[in-house]
């Protein structure tokens, strides 16, 4: 049984136990009278290269969602900050997001499950959707060169990519290409100017966020 038993009811930095041992978590509620019936898992960048829950875009995704009333929950993937364990190429990395997501199912049960996740973390994200009952599906800056995207299926919900044409990490071209050979491609929006880490374009993300998935918001 995952610890804590109960959903924080404010923000709050905690353990659960994953199944390479702890998990570093951080649970952020949006303002009183504004809250909504769902929950946002977010995944962040690459272990090895530097991210963690603290990533300035997943700060910045974090709080898009929050201030349209979800309650949000960033955790650090295996071998980062406090979190125990190894970097394991995504695959264990996968079943760290799945132990968080059983948390929040039994914590805020009858509630609905949106992810997202910036670059690795999108991978991530989008290779657990399939067999999740996610509501909405948020991949920013999408490595579709690096790892086998091409070997996920799309998630059975709206799903929304977002990529910066300036990215010197992942290839916005690419990214395009892969999204419209999709047999259900997502809602995909390439933002002019903009760079992988979204240098001067952090509230500018923030917003495209906010709009395109507004209407998928639980009433």
């Amino acid at each position: 049984m995952l610890d804590p038993q109960q959903f924080p009811t404010e923000s709050s930095e905690f353990h659960l136990t994953g199944p390479a041992g702890r998990l570093e978590c951080l649970v952020d509620v949006p303002e009183p009278g504004s809250e909504r019936p769902a929950t946002a898992v977010l995944c962040h960048p690459h272990p090895q290269h530097g991210g963690t829950l603290r990533n300035k875009v997943v700060t910045i995704m974090e709080r898009s969602l929050r201030e349209l009333g979800l309650a949000t929950v960033r955790f650090n993937f295996r071998g980062v900050g406090e979190s125990e364990g190894e970097y394991d190429n995504g695959q264990g990395e996968t079943d760290d997001l799945l132990a968080v997501v059983e948390w929040v199912q039994q914590t805020r049960p009858g509630t609905d499950l949106w992810l997202s996740g910036f670059s690795f973390g999108a991978y991530v994200a989008l290779k657990a959707a399939r067999d999740l009952p996610v509501r909405q599906l948020i991949t920013v800056a999408p490595p579709v060169e690096r790892y086998g995207f091409e070997e996920l299926l799309p998630p059975n919900c709206p799903w929304l990519v977002v990529q910066g044409d300036e990215d010197d990490v992942v290839s916005a071209e690419a990214v395009s290409k892969w999204a419209k050979d999709l047999d259900q491609p997502p809602d995909l929006v390439v933002m002019e100017g903009a760079g992988h880490f979204f240098h001067r374009r952090l509230m500018d993300l923030r917003g495209l966020i906010k709009n395109h998935v507004q209407s998928n918001l639980p009433g």
